[in-house]
């Protein structure tokens, strides 16, 4: 996945498609113009990095927003609460994997396997030649898990914020967390790549979440994946989340779990986790389509849906979004927003590098 994933980016760092570097605002003739920084008062002077190298790497796919389980900090049951009986066809989610092109595809909502073609949906994704994560409460896991089949590019991805006391309080029901270790066990015996989605919010345990790992070892399972959580605007639980500064403090010691465990997220992405260095958001690094559309800007922030990706592109005024310019980005350190730019290698530093090839081949 590395080699391919990397080939992907310098073609398109190189090359980029020019009609997804318009600007959104339409010039006298009605034609979208050349991406352009806003006032120096707006930006601080300063162009975003990757102006004029815009492209995703990772689809946020959302066949359904409904889901078998009401999470204390979800967003998404909430914000499209009227529209939870809506899906996706299968020729949709196979026409957005192909129009926006990314490599990667996670499918999401909602919970996928409440899906009735998600088994031929993830098949179809695999012919076409992606990477697929499968984010999962894990319920359903056991019963639709003769539906996939094991290949090397499709993982499980089972929703885990912590051990069985912690996760079924915040996911809202008991035996969630058994469900789910059940189901892990059953797709290794399998032969299938799983991983671990993790939620950070402020009440979470660091400690409790290593013993959560040391809890899997005996499984060898593919990887964790750690964020801290979004304040979505839909929740009302808002004293949940966390602030800029108390991320860092929960990510202090990051370093020591990503030397001991298989963490998914990048050494670049953890620095940033702990404010060791600054990354820029680049949103469209992580599309996201469901029901409505193509969500903008984000998979956080619902501003509009459009019909095409290339709308998304060219209609969102991406400089309106970030730190310092959206009081909803001010405290969002959430993955879809960040591994990009590290990914694209922005704000690099002297071995860099050598320590994303470390982490690579780990």
């Amino acid at each position: 996945m590395t080699a391919g994933l990397a080939a992907y980016i310098f073609r398109n760092k190189l090359r980029p498609r020019p009609e997804w570097q318009q600007n959104a605002s339409a010039g006298a003739d009605g034609k979208l113009k050349p991406y352009s920084p806003h006032s120096a008062a707006a930006t601080n002077g300063q162009r975003h990095p990757m102006i004029g190298r815009r492209f995703p790497l990772v689809l946020m796919l959302e066949p359904l927003h409904a889901c078998n389980l009401s999470c204390a900090g979800c967003g998404r049951i909430r914000e499209y609460e009227a529209t939870l009986h809506l899906r996706l066809s299968l020729e949709q989610c196979l026409e957005a994997a192909e129009e926006c092109g990314a490599p990667v595809v996670s499918i999401c909502g909602g919970e996928p396997l409440l899906y009735p073609e998600i088994g031929r949906l993830t098949n179809e994704l695999l012919e076409r030649g992606r990477y697929i994560y499968l984010c999962t409460n894990g319920l359903l896991m056991r019963k639709r898990l003769g539906e996939f089949r094991p290949d090397h590019r499709f993982f499980f991805n089972v929703h885990l914020d912590g051990l069985e006391e912690t996760h079924d309080r915040l996911v809202e029901r008991r035996g969630v967390f058994r469900e789910a270790l059940e189901a892990i066990k059953a797709a290794k015996q399998a032969g299938f790549k799983v991983s671990t989605n993790t939620t950070v919010y402020l009440e979470t345990d660091m400690r409790e979440i290593e013993a959560l790992f040391e809890y899997l070892e005996p499984l060898r399972l593919d990887g964790h994946m750690l964020s801290p959580a979004y304040a979505y605007t839909a929740v009302d639980e808002q004293e949940i989340f966390l602030s800029r500064e108390k991320i860092h403090e929960k990510f202090k010691e990051v370093d020591r779990l990503a030397r001991r465990f298989r963490l998914n997220s990048t050494p670049t992405y953890l620095d940033f986790l702990q404010g060791k260095r600054d990354l820029p958001c680049t949103a469209w690094g992580n599309p996201t389509y469901n029901p409505m559309g193509w969500r903008a800007p984000c998979y956080l922030i619902a501003d509009a849906h459009y019909p095409t990706f290339g709308e998304l592109m060219t209609k969102t005024d991406w400089e309106s979004y970030g730190r310092g310019r959206d009081p909803r980005c001010e405290h969002c350190m959430v993955h879809c927003g960040f591994e990009p730019s590290a990914a694209l290698g922005i704000n690099a530093r002297l071995g860099d590098n050598w320590r994303l090839l470390r982490w690579a081949i780990r």
